[in-house]
């Protein structure tokens, strides 16, 4: 059976079976009403990555539709509170603080970015508020060890990591060189990259960096060609992703391009055009075509153009997933849901793959972080295909 028939049976199941929401004299559970579950997710919604925000928000929204068309979870409907940070730490924290003391939510789900994540987090904890599968790849989501900590996204390091050693391996690469963004983010994907080779016996042939918004990469570009460099790991997002690729290209400097997850994204080859062929990026979730082989995401693709009036990306099957999980573990804590429920379902359960490519995911009592699998796509002929899968 499918695993999305799988769970649904287990949702539907979940609400016949429901028992009175909450003993009689038991103290209520902030975010859990007799007839709601109310989440929050803080997205970027007008900032620099407002299109990644509106995927998330759009997928989190969907799979939400779907849980309450179904009846909900025990009887409950899901109510999502959606709030901007502009993907700015600063209003992050307004944020979180309106939606965990103003809207009591039970749980903050999806929410997008590194620093805003770390800004916020403090402001849920102080009331028992989970962090549920945020949106970033950033070690700090599951390090140091907070029971309240949930994350599911393999680190940039370790997709980097990962994805080097088979690589250079694979293309016989002689001088392998980096250029990342000088910061925490670019340097671990720079770090992931260095360990990476490190297990071949070999290090960076060369190292250039640049400032965040940079938009030139003329003389990176031609310090690394300088060098010989056959094999590059970037460090970089989208706009620098294109830019640097793009340079490379007109100088006629052809070496292996590798990324991390953040620049695994249809923006990509959209709007790099073909000069992207051939580029290589860690990952975890497949982009949803509408064309896709699999008739699964085929099917939810295409559901999801109708429901939104646009195509799918790899972020909005990011916020779906989010959604689903939740759910899932929800329905197994039972109708007297409350977060202690919670965190003991998730510190037992085994959450099977899901049809979008993420893994197992599993949890324990001093493990907060899902799966640290990885695999690897390409940009072949202007669309990612997965060229190397989990373990291979």
């Amino acid at each position: 059976m499918p695993l999305f028939f799988v769970r649904l049976a287990l949702l539907l199941g979940a609400a016949l079976g429901a028992g009175a929401p909450h003993a009689q004299g038991a103290t209520p559970t902030q975010g859990v009403s007799k007839d709601e579950i109310v989440l929050g997710t803080i997205q970027d919604l007008s900032g620099p990555v407002a299109s990644f925000g509106k995927q998330i928000r759009a997928g989190l929204q969907l799979r939400i539709e779907e849980i309450n068309e179904q009846g909900g979870i025990h009887g409950r409907k899901v109510r999502l509170v959606v709030e901007d940070s502009g993907y700015d730490p600063k209003k992050a924290v307004l944020a979180a603080q309106k939606l965990v003391n103003q809207e009591r939510i039970f749980a903050m789900v999806g929410h997008i970015g590194t620093a805003q994540n770390m800004a916020a987090m403090p402001v849920q904890f102080s009331k028992s508020v989970m962090n549920f599968y945020p949106m970033t790849a950033a070690r700090e989501m599951y390090e140091p060890f907070h029971r309240l900590k949930f994350a599911f996204v393999t680190p940039y390091y370790e997709q980097v990591r990962v994805a080097t050693e088979a690589l250079v391996k694979e293309k016989g690469a002689r001088k392998v060189c980096t250029l990342y963004q000088d910061d925490e983010y670019g340097l671990e994907v720079m770090r992931g990259g260095e360990d990476g080779l490190k297990k071949l016996g070999m290090a960076y042939a060369e190292k250039t960096s640049y400032k965040r918004g940079a938009t030139d990469f003329s003389s990176q570009v031609a310090r690394l060609k300088a060098a010989g460099c056959d094999f590059v790991v970037l460090g970089t997002i989208i706009r620098e992703t294109i830019g640097a690729i793009g340079e490379a290209r007109k100088s006629d400097f052809n070496p292996t391009f590798l990324g991390s997850g953040a620049s695994y994204t249809d923006l990509i080859h959209k709007l790099g055009g073909k000069p992207m062929d051939g580029f290589y990026a860690g990952m975890v979730v497949q982009h949803p075509y509408l064309d896709d082989a699999s008739p699964a995401i085929r099917f939810w693709a295409n559901k999801y153009k109708t429901r939104f009036n646009e195509d799918p990306g790899v972020f909005s099957a990011y916020g779906y997933a989010i959604a689903d999980a939740f759910a899932v573990v929800a329905g197994k804590a039972g109708p007297q849901l409350s977060v202690d429920r919670f965190v003991q379902v998730m510190d037992s359960l085994v959450l099977p793959p899901d049809m979008f490519g993420n893994p197992e995911m599993r949890f324990g009592p001093s493990q907060r972080l899902g799966s640290n699998l990885t695999r690897v796509a390409q940009i072949q002929e202007g669309r990612w295909r997965v060229v190397k899968d989990y373990g291979k």
